[in-house]
């Protein structure tokens, strides 16, 4: 990569250059921000039926590029193929759902005060500057930039660096559906997010949580809206009565599947009382799941994103080996090109130890054990992440009452960490998220303000 070239590799094979894409100059963001806030004029005046129909053939267009999309997606970022059907599949629901929403309620009427109309209606914010990681190539972009367009607002995307190409391939499908300028790409490293966030009107931000807080008070401090979706150190609790093979199964493909690379993969795995059945049926299908090419339909663990993911797994396997840790399985990296690790299963740590507390994005799991259900809440609960939880058992007050004591954005019964609903509003507590919630109704609504406006008649004499 150069100063003024960014270029996108292959994390399964370094040698395939995926793309060569011109960068933004930070100071060129706000004309894509200025052309984007004349496009959105437009874009308003369109209505609601022009913007709804402009989404919906967008979604169409996206959908009979599937197969394109699907081998971009494993191509640049080396998410396993099944795993990239599904998310493309998601991107084209995503349009098509947010096409509909348009014709959503956009306000209220309240009894007036005075003898009149008293309603309150929403208003696009203008310019929605929209910074996304890679892990998730289209279906994050869209979740943001469709509700944002939906709610009358342009959009500047400045993609993650190893996610260019997806990027520009949805502004090629999504852009000639909407008017000249009002989506753009700002390509580049951090200087660039900075002048998107500098710039815009209102900013949703995906990625770390060191980022993500630098984002919130920049944001704040120019008094835009702002939401931050940042990291999870994300728990299984696993209580006696639930069945080992099939719980242990779905914990490890939640904790291993895309090589760990999601806010929502399992990271810890807190088992309740004496259950070594679980321990080790988790510990096999760990085994099982070993790193392979990512273009095989029965691959479920393809390669971590780049050498510095894969200089960082390797340096939390030697953590913990340093602590005298368990390796329950994986704990190495097998021999073949590319950024491949063994997904690995860790026990006997302290509860404070880093690898406990803090998140390993990348095929890395602990073992952790408590004496009760309430301490296995305790457990949970006890890291400055909030993002998700999954409670495993059929004794349904137990698994209630562990519910009422999280306090994490999203809970799953019985059903894996990973995996989220579109149409449900998503986020997490404490470091996990910052602002209001994303996807579902919540979307268009954070994408767009109030205005009340009073109407007083006056009648002559």
């Amino acid at each position: 990569m150069t100063e003024d070239l960014l270029e996108s590799r292959s994390p399964q094979d370094p040698d395939d250059l995926v793309g060569e894409y011109a960068t933004t100059p930070p100071a060129a963001v706000v004309g894509l921000v200025e052309s984007a806030r004349t496009a959105q004029r437009t874009w308003w005046s369109w209505g609601a039926a022009r913007r709804s129909a402009a989404l919906a053939a967008a979604s169409v267009d996206l959908g009979a590029r599937s197969d394109d999309a699907v081998a971009l997606v494993v191509r640049e970022v080396g998410k396993p193929v099944a795993e990239a059907r599904g998310e493309v599949a998601r991107a084209v629901a995503i349009l098509s759902y947010y096409a509909q929403e348009a014709f959503g309620a956009i306000g209220t009427q309240l009894p007036p005060s005075l003898t009149g109309l008293l309603y309150v209606e929403r208003r696009p914010h203008g310019v929605a500057g929209l910074i996304t990681p890679w892990n998730f190539p289209l279906a994050i972009p869209l979740w943001k930039a469709a509700p944002a367009l939906v709610a009358g607002n342009g959009v500047v995307l400045k993609p993650s660096p190893d996610a260019v190409a997806c990027a520009t391939f949805l502004l090629e499908v999504v852009g000639p559906h909407l008017p000249d300028g009002l989506l753009a790409l700002a390509i580049g490293e951090a200087a660039v997010g900075r002048a998107v966030v500098d710039t815009a009107d209102v900013v949703s931000f995906t990625g770390s949580a060191g980022v993500g807080r630098g984002v919130a008070v920049a944001s704040a401090g120019r008094g835009v809206p702002v939401q931050c979706e940042m990291g999870g150190q994300n728990a299984a609790i696993v209580l006696e009565d639930a069945d080992a093979t099939t719980t242990a199964a779905m914990v490890a493909s939640a904790a291993m599947g895309f090589a760990g690379q999601k806010c929502t993969a399992t990271r810890r795995v807190i088992v309740v009382g004496e259950h070594p059945e679980f321990v080790e049926a988790l510990g096999e299908s760990v085994r099982a799941l070993a790193p392979a090419d990512p273009g095989d339909p029965s691959t479920s663990v393809g390669p971590l994103v780049n050498e510095r993911a894969y200089l960082a797994m390797c340096a939390a396997t030697e953590l913990a080996e340093a602590s005298a840790a368990t390796i329950l399985a994986g704990g190495g990296a097998p021999d073949r090109g590319g950024w491949f690790v063994d997904p690995t299963l860790v026990d006997g740590l302290d509860p404070d130890h880093p690898l406990c507390t803090e998140e390993t994005f990348g095929p890395l799991a602990v073992v952790q054990h408590a004496a009760d259900l309430a301490s296995a809440v305790r457990m949970a609960n006890a890291v400055r992440f909030g993002l998700v939880t999954s409670v495993h058992g059929q004794d349904l007050d137990a698994v209630l009452r562990a519910v009422a004591g999280l306090d994490t954005g999203l809970i799953k019964v019985n059903a894996p960490t990973t995996g989220v609903d579109f149409y449900a509003p998503f986020g997490g507590e404490k470091d996990s998220s910052y602002g209001p919630r994303e996807q579902g109704a919540a979307g268009p609504a954070f994408y767009s303000s109030t205005r009340t406006v009073t109407v007083a008649l006056h009648r002559p004499g």
